[in-house]
């Protein structure tokens, strides 16, 4: 469960001071930004931050976001072509489930792969990064909707 923006933003202020940062207002607004849009892309969060700072702008937003990844605090992944979303870096490890059809994104535990993640250290030596992992396909919904003859 996320922490709410008042306890997130103490706890990011601590996290950035210990690393040498200060908790500066664009760093706070694109906090913010994230733990309430989550898996965002970096327009989506500029959107929500400009409807309390107009005056920022989305490289402001890009060097935010690379600082806060870099200090931990952020996490992206790619969930198609285009941009990657953003979300906050303390939740779980998750798997992404990308519906193809409707573009929902649905969270798995990690667990589900353990399997696969097994089978490709001890046959190739290969360590997954599940922070990044995206699963494409068809969401029940979709899958329903297809089954009943209403998609194509």
């Amino acid at each position: 469960m996320r922490p709410s923006t008042e306890t997130g933003s103490s706890d990011w202020k601590t996290e950035l001071r210990t690393r040498g940062y200060r908790l500066t207002p664009q760093r706070q607004l694109v906090l913010e930004a994230v733990d309430a849009l989550d898996h965002a892309t970096p327009d989506d969060i500029l959107t929500e931050v400009r409807r309390t700072a107009s005056g920022v702008n989305i490289s402001t937003v890009y060097r935010t976001l690379e600082l806060l990844e870099e200090l931990g605090l952020v996490s992206h992944a790619h969930l198609g072509h285009g941009a990657p979303t953003y979300h906050l870096a303390d939740r779980h490890h998750h798997l992404h489930l990308v519906c193809r059809d409707c573009g929902k994104v649905t969270e798995t535990d990690t667990s589900v792969a353990a399997p696969l993640v097994d089978r490709l250290r001890t046959e190739h030596g290969f360590d997954t990064d599940m922070k990044h992992f995206a699963i494409f396909g068809r969401c029940a919904d979709c899958t329903a909707r297809r089954e009943q003859g209403d998609g194509s």
